[in-house]
């Protein structure tokens, strides 16, 4: 079920973090929205960037996107002291923020993004509180996806 969400949100999705699947196990996902620049969702929409390493952060009562990087549009038309790193804010309701505070103070439970998608014509960001794979759930998870890319090429054979 959760390898259908992925390759869902995959489809749909302007930037996705690849490594999702393979790094975490996913208990539990949210949709927010991004603040962003005008450049900046320019180059969302044109399909750069990259959320590899980022993570989610509850701060004062606010989530923040940390370390996703997002270069500008146009190299040229940004500001000079631009930072594609900067932490960016995420739009969540009060209810959201206070339960993701919540399950992050959780031993071993992290917020990360999965992707960032066009609603219309807003940006929204999924994120979800993962837990980390040991490296055996991870072999196992590599066992399963050729096997099941085995079956699926026998039945296409026939």
């Amino acid at each position: 079920m959760r390898y259908t969400l992925l390759i869902q949100t995959m489809d749909k999705s302007l930037i996705y973090n690849k490594k999702i699947g393979l790094d975490y196990e996913i208990l539990e996902t949210f949709e927010a929205g991004l603040e962003l620049l005008g450049f900046e969702v320019k180059s969302i929409r044109s399909r750069q960037g990259s959320l590899l390493g980022s993570h989610v952060t509850i701060r004062g009562g606010e989530a923040y996107l940390i370390a996703s990087n997002i270069p500008p549009f146009q190299e040229k038309n940004s500001p000079k002291d631009y930072d594609p790193r900067r932490n960016r804010r995420l739009l969540l309701t009060k209810e959201e923020i206070f339960k993701l505070a919540s399950l992050e103070a959780k031993k071993g439970l992290t917020i990360v993004p999965i992707s960032v998608y066009n609603k219309g014509r807003k940006i929204k960001a999924e994120i979800a509180i993962v837990r980390g794979k040991k490296k055996h759930d991870k072999r196992q998870d590599i066992k399963k996806r050729d096997t099941d890319r085995e079956v699926r090429r026998d039945f296409s054979d026939r």
